[in-house]
C-alpha cells in the first residue's frame, strides 16, 4: 500500500494536521507557526454559516415564547427574529418584533431592546400596541440610569422618552406609569443639581453654587430637594452679603415647608445675623415659587 494515493484532505483536516505536525516539532518551526496554524483552524471552524432551516410560523414563534417563559432571554430573542426573517410578510411576523424588543429587555440588553422598539415604532405606528414600544424605550433607559454623583444623560433620556408616552397616549396605562416615572427623574435631576450645588459651596464659588440651587427651584419645583435648595440659598446668599435675597430664601421656606429641620435651620441661621425671614415680591426666588404678588 505505499504506492496507493491517500485520499485528499479538506482544508480543515490540512490545517489541524498542520497543527499537530508543529506541536511534535516546536524547536524546528517555532511557536509563531504554531499560533499562527491555531488561529488558521478557528477562522476555518468558525467560517461555515449555520445551515438555513425553514420552519413553520407557529413553530418558530411558540418556540420563542417557551423560551422567553423558560427565561432564556437571549435565545428567545433570537428565535422572535427568525420568525420575522423566514415570515416577514406574516402577522406572527409583528408580534416577534415587539416580543423581540421585550426578550431583549428582559435581558438587559437594552440598547437592542431600543432598537427592535423603535424599529417596530417605525414600521407600525398605527399598531394597537405601539404605546408599550414607546413605553419600552423609556424603560430602558430608565433601567441604566446612574447614581447621582454619575453623567445622567440616561435620566434625561429616559425623561425625554416618558414624556412622548405621556403626549402620545395620556390615557393609557402606560401614560400613567410615565407620569411616575417622570416624577422620580425629575428628583433625580434635582438631586445631581444639589449635589454640584453643595460640592461649589463647599469650595467657597457662591455665585456658581446658587446657580445650581436656581435650577431646582426653578425646574424642580415638585421634587423632595426644594426645601434644601431654599436653605441653601439662604447660606449661599448670606455668605455673598445678599441680605435680601437670603431673607427671601428663608420666608418661601417658611411659608411653605414651616414645619420642616430645613426652616429651622435658615430661621436660626439668620437670627446669627440679627435677621428674620421677610419676602422680597421682586426676587426671582418669589416669582419661581408663586409667592409674589
Amino acid at each position: 500500500m505505499s504506492g496507493a494515493m491517500l485520499p485528499p484532505m479538506s482544508k480543515r483536516h490540512e490545517i489541524r494536521a498542520l497543527v499537530r505536525f508543529l506541536s511534535l516539532h516546536p524547536r524546528r518551526f517555532g511557536a509563531a507557526a504554531l499560533i499562527a496554524a491555531t488561529f488558521a483552524l478557528g477562522a476555518c471552524e468558525t467560517s461555515e454559516p449555520e445551515p438555513y432551516v425553514e420552519r413553520p410560523v407557529d413553530v418558530l414563534y411558540n418556540g420563542a415564547l417557551n423560551l422567553l417563559i423558560a427565561g432564556q432571554y437571549p435565545a428567545a430573542a433570537k428565535e422572535f427574529d427568525e420568525v420575522e426573517r423566514q415570515h416577514p410578510y406574516s402577522q406572527w411576523a409583528t408580534r416577534a418584533q415587539l416580543m423581540s424588543a421585550f426578550a431583549y429587555y428582559q435581558d438587559g440588553a437594552y440598547d437592542d431592546a431600543i432598537l427592535a422598539a423603535d424599529r417596530f415604532i417605525q414600521l407600525h405606528p398605527g399598531h394597537k400596541d405601539v404605546a408599550y414600544a414607546y413605553y419600552l424605550i423609556g424603560q430602558s433607559y430608565y433601567e441604566q440610569i446612574s447614581a447621582v454623583s454619575q453623567d445622567q444623560r440616561m435620566t434625561e433620556l429616559a425623561r425625554q422618552a416618558f414624556t412622548e408616552v405621556i403626549r402620545l397616549f395620556p390615557d393609557s396605562v402606560y401614560g400613567r406609569d410615565a407620569q411616575l416615572k417622570i416624577e422620580l427623574t425629575d428628583d433625580h435631576l434635582a438631586g445631581k443639581e444639589m449635589s454640584i450645588g453643595r460640592w461649589y459651596q463647599q469650595r467657597s464659588e457662591w455665585v456658581a453654587a446658587i446657580n445650581r440651587f436656581r435650577v431646582v427651584i426653578e425646574n424642580y419645583q415638585t421634587t423632595s430637594h426644594v426645601p434644601e435648595a431654599l436653605l441653601r440659598l439662604t447660606e449661599t446668599y448670606l455668605s455673598l452679603g445678599v441680605v435680601g435675597e437670603a431673607q427671601t430664601a428663608a420666608a418661601v421656606l417658611g411659608y411653605n415647608f414651616p414645619g420642616s429641620k430645613w426652616y429651622e435651620d435658615s430661621y436660626n441661621l439668620l437670627k446669627q445675623h440679627n435677621l428674620v425671614p421677610q419676602l422680597n415680591e421682586d426676587s426671582w426666588i418669589s416669582e419661581a415659587s408663586g409667592t409674589s404678588g
